[in-house]
This record gives structure tokens, C-alpha cells and sequence, in this order.
């Protein structure tokens, strides 16, 4: 790699990495360590093609993408990992602020698989097409139907301390199949 790619990677990292972490860091569960490794692994493949690549956000993110995939497709999975409840939230009105509701989404996706939470991130947090995601994650489309309708119903009784944040259920209409995310209010 020459000076000016070095130079021109140098200052991508610098300005994009934050942004590329916090995908990461959903990607992994909310594991800040396993998210850091994941961005690494991205950004040093991206360094060897780093004079080829046109969009170097897009190309990072597809390897960030990639890699979680790979690593909930390995033959034997890992252990899965205990993590802290979320804290209890009281009855005034600060506590379903922004940070605490980062917090309870954050516990509540790391007790999802890593198949589940990609589809999740990716849909909802990156608000990519159903088509974008299943050409991503290598599958049909129906199958990332199916997927995100299946996280989302699991988030749901995993975690509600979610349901307590927004609206009642019965104010809520009930269509017939919609696999957009349920609207938290804060």
C-alpha cells in the first residue's frame, strides 16, 4: 500500500469506525470485546483490497456482515454466554430515556441467536430491504421473512420489560402479517 492509500485508509478508520463499532456491537449481542474483533478482522481485510475498493463504508459493512454470518454457521456453536439483567425501571418518567432504553434493547438482543440478531440489526437497524438482507446473509427472502417475523416474536417474550415502554396493546392495531418493528415511544 502505498503513502496516499495509507493516508486515505488512516483517516477512513478515523472517521468511520465509531459509526462501524456501534453495527459491531449490535451484530456480536452487546459484547463490546467480540464487537472491537469483529471491526478489526473487517478493517484488515479491507486494508489488503484497500486500492480496489469504490465504497469502503459499504465494503466494511458487508465484511462485517459476512463474518457474523460465519460465525453462526461454524459446526459446533459456542457456549452461550449468561449476561446481567437489564435494571429493574422505576415509575418516573426519566427512566425510559434514551440510554436506559439503549440498555434494555441491548440485553434484550443478546439473548437472541446470532442468526436472529443479524436479521434484526440489519433489517431494522442498518433499514435495509428484506431482498438487501437475504442476498447479504446468502438465503431466500422468505427466509428473512420468516426470521425477523420469529426475532421479533422472541424479543418479545424474552424481554417484557420492552412492552412496558410503549403504548398498550390494545390501543396497538393488530394486522394480519406485518413484519415491521413495533414503534417504542419514550
Amino acid at each position: 500500500m502505498d503513502a496516499e492509500a495509507q493516508d486515505s485508509f488512516r483517516e477512513f478508520v478515523a472517521n468511520r469506525s465509531s459509526a462501524l463499532l456501534k453495527t459491531a456491537v449490535l451484530l456480536s449481542g452487546g459484547d463490546r470485546y467480540a464487537a472491537e474483533d469483529l471491526l478489526q478482522n473487517a478493517l484488515i481485510k479491507a486494508a489488503g483490497r484497500w486500492h480496489r475498493i469504490d465504497e469502503p463504508e459499504a465494503y466494511v459493512r458487508q465484511i462485517l456482515y459476512r463474518q457474523q454470518v460465519s460465525l453462526w454457521r461454524l459446526k459446533w456453536p459456542r457456549r452461550e454466554r449468561s449476561v446481567a439483567e437489564p435494571p429493574e425501571t422505576g415509575t418516573d418518567a426519566d427512566t425510559s430515556s434514551a440510554a436506559e432504553l439503549r440498555l434494555l434493547m441491548r440485553g434484550a438482543l443478546s439473548r437472541l441467536t446470532a442468526r436472529q440478531r443479524t436479521v434484526l440489526v440489519l433489517r431494522y437497524f442498518e433499514d435495509l430491504p428484506e431482498a438487501d438482507v437475504a442476498r447479504l446473509l446468502g438465503c431466500s427472502v422468505g427466509t428473512v421473512r420468516s426470521t425477523t417475523h420469529r426475532s421479533l416474536a422472541r424479543l418479545r417474550t424474552l424481554a417484557p420489560e420492552l412492552a412496558a415502554l410503549g403504548p398498550a396493546e390494545a390501543e396497538q392495531p393488530q394486522p394480519s402479517r406485518d413484519y415491521s418493528p413495533v414503534e417504542v415511544r419514550s
